[in-house]
């Protein structure tokens, strides 16, 4: 049987699991929202401004992959 601390632990644990998860998939989708921005930034001749929004989508990856790790890592 587990103790009180463990189970606890356990709990801390699966709710971080599920905090991180979430926070992947919302970023996602903004992820894909950004994309579709971007292109119609450059279609629209806005090309400075398209690259920005790259830009942050691949910092916004990096920040994902730092999530990742840290699922990992729980």
């Amino acid at each position: 049987m587990l103790s009180t601390g463990k189970r606890k632990a356990m709990d801390f644990d699966q709710k971080a699991r599920i905090r991180i998860e979430r926070w992947l998939d919302h970023s996602h989708h903004h992820i894909e929202e950004y994309e579709e921005f971007a292109r119609e930034l450059e279609e629209a001749g806005k090309k400075e401004a398209a690259g920005r929004i790259r830009d942050m989508i691949r910092l916004t990856a990096e920040a994902d992959q730092k999530l990742k790790e840290a699922l990992e890592l729980i």
